[in-house]
């Protein structure tokens, strides 16, 4: 980690960005060195940083205040990042970054599960960590800004979403989707006709490289089909078409 410091000292000095407009986040993260490197990073870059060093501190932090993402290390003491996890989204679709040095499937399928929008594997680089946060944070400001023939309102049966509120009802119920969950069922209203592969809704909703890695897909569409299907086990909104991926069920 020590060497990932030093890089942190290089790009501290080369990615100020002075005149933006100054963000929020909320780091929870007990070891003070890393914590205290991502700080001094962040705020470098003009974000505003709040730290928690346990979780039941990063709990009464994150019901003090506003934030745009938050930064949550899972192995903490007191109350664990999945505890702290389950209690933002209680109450919050604010986007959640995973810090963890477990790198397996079942640790990243668990947060991703549990309401996670990233998961990021220590030892990190920090130009890797903003380059996660401005991703998250812009995929979960942008979802007013329209697009050419956008269209405000996308209704399907009983389904109506709404663009600029980002909300969501199905048969007038509201329901809460995260950020993920939203566009990908956006993404499927907006092209009801079509099919699409598992690396096609990774890169249209995460807007980023798919390296095959499918568990990131498998949980939001698993997550989404509970919120959304009269049954998940036998969806007819979000249906899989096999071997090739997802559409919109013919629902009228």
């Amino acid at each position: 980690m020590r060497e990932t410091v030093g890089a942190a000292l290089f790009w501290m000095h080369a990615g100020r960005r002075g005149k933006e407009r100054q963000l929020r986040i909320l780091l929870v993260e007990d070891d003070p060195e890393i914590s205290d490197m991502l700080k001094t990073f962040l705020m470098t870059e003009n974000f505003e940083v709040t730290t928690a060093f346990d979780g039941e501190s990063a709990c009464e932090k994150f019901g003090e205040g506003q934030y745009s993402l938050v930064l949550l290390d899972l192995m903490i003491p007191k109350r664990s990042g999945m505890e702290v996890m389950r209690v933002i989204r209680e109450k919050s679709t604010v986007p959640i970054i995973i810090m963890s040095a477990k790198d397996t499937d079942s640790d990243k399928t668990l947060g991703l599960g549990l309401g996670a929008d990233d998961y990021i594997t220590k030892p990190f680089s920090v130009t890797e960590v903003l380059a996660r946060i401005k991703a998250n944070i812009r995929r979960n400001t942008q979802y007013a800004a329209k697009e050419n023939n956008e269209k405000d309102v996308l209704i399907r049966g009983g389904l109506l979403l709404d663009v600029e509120e980002h909300t969501v009802t199905k048969n007038g119920e509201k329901i809460e989707l995260t950020a993920k969950e939203f566009e990908i069922l956006r993404l499927l209203l907006e092209n009801p006709k079509k099919v699409y592969t598992k690396e096609q809704i990774y890169l249209k909703v995460w807007k980023d490289a798919y390296f095959g890695d499918e568990n990131a897909v498998n949980v939001q569409i698993s997550r989404l089909r509970n919120k959304l299907e009269d049954d998940p086990h036998d969806p007819r909104i979000v249906v899989t078409v096999w071997g090739i991926g997802y559409k919109l069920g013919d629902i009228q």
